[in-house]
């Protein structure tokens, strides 16, 4: 099969996937912004809201699994238009509930119908186009994407003064299923030729490495509380402690998308040069997690700091997916790369759903003065989650961690008990699979 040259494959294979993250991230991020209207119009609570807005991380995390092995077996095409259209209908179904439960249940069919958004587009960008500019595209992949929650800052709120949210939603439901439609369309599909090999490139490939044990962790609790924060924790805050007013609001919600944008860009550009360097992607991982829980420092201690320059490195962090899947995609090889996303992806949003929802429960232990919470609310619940992160980091930096890791043993719910019997090395698994090689010589 002939592969295209490097501008089609934008045209026909990365674009399509960036509008299906990008709708991803719209969907993900939106409930901070429409966060009062459901309120008025359903009569939730800081501990619905919370469930309602983290259920989509909950689905989107169980689903990770089932998705990797999907899109390393059929490929990221027919997996993604297929799900996509799933979240259209969800998207439809939210539009025009009027109770929690109908509310909860289409909010879980969106996040099942984009649970695939990213790593579909991930697992595209290994198979068509050259290694080395894998960490680059999926920086640029990530930076398009994040480009809904721009979407679901000052342009959505724009639109909510002349259309409700529930026509909104209708809109987005008819978007989701042409870009479904796209990718069924214009993207190829992409074929591997199996070959004889000794070790099977399976699930237990990846749940049983150390490597894996040793930043997932980390990589999960920084960028899972990013996540929870930046779409739905961030105005609360801004509102209750900061005082902002709803305009005021908006602007800051604008700046942080942006900023969060700009850095997955950033990111992938710095992963991308730090490689050629023979610098390893787990330094930046590390320097992050510090960032970040400085910054959340900075927010609970009141540092004497304009609230934007916190929360924008809190809006970074959301990006820096495209560090953890650079350390993925140097752990493992590409026939991997479907499960082994998915599997980090699981601990992404399984952490996002538990502290998206715990912060709406304890919160819900002080009471509100004139619909506020108090500063003390914010700095037990956002603590916990800095005394956790603070344990990651330790568990990733420490020799005693590392030592630690090497005796650790996979969770029986995922791995058989034997896998640890044998040591094996990623360059085992490189021939367990030919894949069609993308044309280096292309012109970038």
């Amino acid at each position: 099969m002939q592969v295209p040259g490097a501008w089609r494959l934008t045209a026909r294979v990365f674009l399509p996937f960036a509008a299906g993250y990008y709708l991803s991230y719209l969907f993900r991020t939106i409930n901070a912004l429409i966060a009062s209207h459901l309120s008025s119009d359903t009569g939730l609570g800081s501990a619905d809201l919370g469930l309602l807005t983290s259920v989509y991380f909950l689905v989107f995390a169980a689903a990770q699994i089932p998705v990797g092995i999907l899109l390393d077996r059929f490929g990221p095409r027919r997996v993604e238009s297929v799900l996509l259209l799933l979240a259209a209908v969800g998207a439809g179904l939210f539009a025009v509930s009027t109770g929690f439960l109908s509310l909860l249940i289409a909010r879980a069919m969106i996040g099942l119908g984009v649970a695939a958004a990213l790593t579909a587009g991930l697992k595209s960008i290994i198979l068509w186009f050259p290694r080395g500019r894998v960490a680059l595209l999926n920086g640029y992949m990530i930076m398009l994407g994040s480009l809904g929650a721009v979407t679901a800052t000052a342009p959505v709120e724009y639109l909510l003064t002349w259309m409700g949210w529930r026509q909104l939603f209708e809109i987005l439901a008819a978007a989701t299923g042409a870009t479904a439609a796209l990718i069924y369309v214009v993207v190829p599909e992409r074929g591997t030729v199996s070959s004889m090999a000794s070790t099977p490139a399976t699930l237990s490939s990846v749940f049983g490495d150390r490597r894996f044990w040793r930043m997932a962790p980390l990589s999960a609790t920084c960028i899972g509380s990013a996540w929870s924060l930046q779409g739905l924790w961030a105005s609360p805050w801004l509102t209750d402690v900061e005082g902002l007013d709803r305009a005021s609001l908006v602007r800051q919600l604008f700046m942080m998308s942006i900023v969060l944008s700009c850095g997955a860009w950033l990111f992938g550009m710095t992963v991308h040069c730090i490689q050629r360097r023979g610098i390893r992607a787990e330094t930046v991982l590390a320097l992050v997690a510090v960032l970040f829980i400085a910054a959340e420092f900075a927010l609970i201690l009141r540092a004497p700091l304009p609230s934007i320059l916190p929360w924008s490195v809190v809006a970074i962090v959301g990006t820096a997916t495209v560090v953890s899947f650079a350390v993925i995609a140097d752990y493992f090889p590409s026939e991997l790369a479907g499960r082994a996303n998915g599997a980090l992806n699981v601990l992404h949003f399984g952490w996002a759903f538990l502290a998206q929802y715990a912060t709406g429960l304890i919160l819900e232990q002080w009471s509100a003065y004139d619909g506020h919470r108090t500063l003390q609310a914010y700095q037990v619940a956002f603590g916990v989650n800095i005394a956790l992160q603070i344990a990651a980091l330790v568990w990733f930096a420490l020799p005693w961690g590392r030592y630690l890791a090497l005796r650790m043993r996979p969770i029986a719910l995922f791995v058989p008990a034997n896998v640890f019997n044998v040591v094996e090395s990623v360059s085992s698994y490189e021939n367990s699979m030919v894949l069609i090689p993308a044309d280096d010589g292309a012109e970038w």
